[in-house]
Parts: structure tokens; sequence; C-alpha cells
């Protein structure tokens, strides 16, 4: 995916300024696409150079106009164009995983220390998502552009939460014991797994339960 995709996605909801895209970057895409504000700048005016946007200028009491952009009909068509491509998984970098590969040679204290350090930023993170969805879930007639972010917020929730999960075994394994054998491995792995199908099937059943309720709530109206 492009930063240019991502702008146009941005500007689907509603003209703005370069500082105002920066802002929905932060406050809404964060999560899963990291641009600078400078970055931002730069690829708008790429963009506007191959039509895909257009500017309005704003006066500004003592300040330089402000530049509104709004994503024109060929931008609209290289989006749609965009969105009709088979996505691929982004390929992951990740330091905290290097460091496990190489546990068996690394003082355990230290990656206890990662991995406790990390558990606190997915933990932050989580909080983060749910008081936004919270925000969300509050209002009463949410706008479309809301509705698309509280989407992938969803991704968001699940993606701080399956971190959270796995930092967890992780350190039970590694609080727990210092025998780096097989026997040991599969008895922490046996038993998150376990863990995770017994709150799956929970759901489940939970889920089954709200869909009776509303289909017998609709029989009886």
């Amino acid at each position: 995916m492009a930063l240019a995709h991502t702008i146009l996605a941005v500007l689907s909801h509603a003209p703005s300024s370069g500082y105002g895209v920066s802002k929905r970057f932060e406050d809404c895409v964060g999560f899963y696409w990291k641009a600078s504000q400078q970055q931002i700048y730069r690829e708008l005016a790429k963009m506007q150079e191959r039509g895909w946007v257009s500017y309005e200028l704003v006066p500004q009491a003592g300040k330089p106009d402000k530049k509104i952009y709004a994503m024109t009909e060929a931008g609209l068509s290289e989006f749609v164009r965009w969105c009709g491509e088979p996505s691929e998984p982004t390929p992951m970098r990740e330091d905290l995983l290097v460091k496990i590969l190489a546990s068996p040679s690394v003082p355990r204290s230290l990656v206890i220390q990662e991995l406790r350090h990390r558990r606190a930023i997915h933990e932050q993170g989580l909080q983060n998502c749910l008081e936004m969805a919270n925000e969300f879930q509050a209002r009463s007639e949410p706008k479309p552009s809301e509705v698309g972010n509280y989407l992938t917020l969803r991704r968001g929730v699940r993606f701080e939460r399956a971190w959270l999960d796995w930092c967890d075994e992780m350190l039970d394994f590694f609080e727990n014991g210092t025998d780096f054998g097989r026997d040991r491995v599969v008895e922490v792995s046996d038993r998150y797994d376990e863990r995770d199908r017994q709150n799956h099937h929970d759901r489940q059943t939970q889920s089954g339960h709200q869909n009776s309720d509303s289909t017998a709530s609709k029989t009886m109206q």
C-alpha cells in the first residue's frame, strides 16, 4: 500500500488541510500506517501533480493561506482501482522475536525485562483502542467515516490483545522455570491453547444466546 492511497482514503471522507490529514493519521490510522507530517505534505504535492487531488486556498489572518485538499475524479478512479487489487500481508520485522529466538543464549533476566516492557506498551495500546471504541459506541448516529474508523479499530483491539496473550505466555515460560526442553515448552503452549479454545467456546455460546434472545424478541413483536 502506498502512502498516497492512505491519504486518498482519508480524503474520501471529507476535504482537509495537510495538517488535518496528519491529525487523522495520528488519531485513526496510526496503528496500521505511520507517516510524519512532512511525508504527508510531500506526498500531497506529488498527488496534486498527478491530478489525484486539488486544493482550495483559504485566507488566514496573519498566516499564509491554508490549502484545503479534496480528492478529484482521477483520484477516486485511482483509489477504486487500487481497492480492486488483491492485498498481501505486510512483511513483519520484529526485534522482540529475534531476541526470543536467541533467548537460550541470553540472560533470562534481560528477556523477562524486555517482555514486561513490551507488555506494558501493548496494554496501554489496548486501553487507548477500547477508549476510542467506547466513544464510538456512545454515539447514537455516527457518521459513515466514523463507522469505518471503528471497523479498523476492531483490528487494533485484536492486535493488542494478541500481543498481550503472547507476552503472558512467554512470561509464564521464562519466569517459572529454567528448562528449555521440549516437554516444558509444549506444556506451557498447550495450556494457553486450551485457554484460547475455552475462550472461543464461551464467545460462541454467548453469541448463540444473544441470537436466540433477538429471534424471540422479533417473534413476540
